[in-house]
């Protein structure tokens, strides 16, 4: 009887020990400015913008699309007899 005692007070002390740590390590923490942050304005005054349409030099190239092709991967039809067959050879 005293030895369940003991464990389970060594595990009611672990219990306490990493709710303490974790107690510590999580605590308030510190802000390193007190105050507001500063204001930034930014004043854009009536600049005009102007620009011209950007274009690549040159002509425009129409290329053709070409057929759609057969499949190079070809399903096996006998697949699970072919399994099965592997595994008696083991």
């Amino acid at each position: 009887m005293s030895n369940t005692i003991s464990k389970f007070a060594l595990y009611a002390l672990v219990f306490i020990g990493l709710l303490a740590l974790v107690s510590v390590a999580t605590g308030p923490v510190v802000q390193a400015q007190a105050g507001p942050a500063p204001e930034t304005t930014y004043d854009f005054e009536d600049d005009l913008v102007t620009g011209d349409l950007v274009r690549p030099d040159g002509e425009q190239l129409i290329v053709r699309r070409r057929g759609r092709r057969a499949s190079l991967i070809q399903i096996r039809e006998h697949f699970i007899p072919e399994m099965l067959k592997s595994v008696e050879d083991l």
